[in-house]
């Protein structure tokens, strides 16, 4: 296997240099969590591309890096991490430029929590294998099931933080919440259709994010395999 990789443009005004590189896909929410991330912290990091149509989270090279084969990967000189929520957490602890977690313990166990959701309880019940391996078991269109865990997960968001949300999830700074937020719900428009007026405190988020300089830039559309692959 051969992973294409490109130095990102993220975090280029950063004070220090970078040995981080990032095994992404473009179209994949959970490696775009991490882009979003690093390029709020301002940190360079190297792009590899994983081509997950041509089955390359199967060679025996990424296998190393994460048996599960599954990306993102990130690796910062000799720790290798997979799992964007395990990735997340690293980056928090050791560059401590621009926290993404609050330091008031309220926020920060509702910040966990809503990541964890959208981590544990959304996003891998509408995974493409999981959604391929329905249609091949049952023989019928996997949309709906999509459409189903992602309102059941949003339906318990809304009520979680609709009596926090402000100009984000959490109140007026941006945080682990908003960064699992914000490509879970883009996703959740563009690729299943779901039907955001049902939540309007999520719906009010995601027209924030969408302006975010931050998450245009580390959108799939603006990473170089992105002209590779279709969604």
């Amino acid at each position: 296997m051969e992973l294409d990789n490109r130095k990102s443009d993220q975090g280029s005004n950063a004070p220090f240099s970078s040995n981080l590189q990032l095994y992404s896909h473009c179209h994949s929410s959970c490696s775009w969590r991490i882009r979003f991330a690093l390029c709020l912290k301002g940190i360079p990091y190297e792009y590899k591309e994983v081509d997950l149509a041509k089955g390359e989270q199967y060679s025996p090279e990424f296998e190393r890096l994460n048996p599960l084969h599954y990306v993102p990967v990130l690796v910062d000189d000799n720790v290798v991490v997979s799992d964007s929520y395990a990735i997340f957490l690293h980056l928090e602890e050791k560059y401590t430029q621009k926290p993404l977690l609050p330091v008031d313990p309220q926020l920060r166990a509702l910040n966990l929590q809503v990541a964890s959701i959208v981590h544990s309880s959304i996003q891998p019940l509408h995974m493409l294998t999981v959604l391929k391996d329905m249609e091949k078991m049952f023989g019928e269109e996997s949309k709906p099931w999509a459409q189903f865990t992602i309102n059941k997960g949003f339906s318990a968001l809304e009520k979680l933080l609709k009596d926090f949300a402000a100009t984000y999830a959490t109140g007026e700074r941006i945080y682990m919440a908003d960064i699992f937020l914000a490509p879970q719900i883009e996703q959740a428009v563009q690729k299943f259709g779901v039907d955001m007026s049902k939540f309007p405190t999520l719906s009010r988020l995601y027209e924030t994010y969408k302006a975010l300089p931050e998450f245009q830039a580390s959108s799939p559309q603006r990473q170089f395999d992105a002209f590779i692959h279709n969604p």
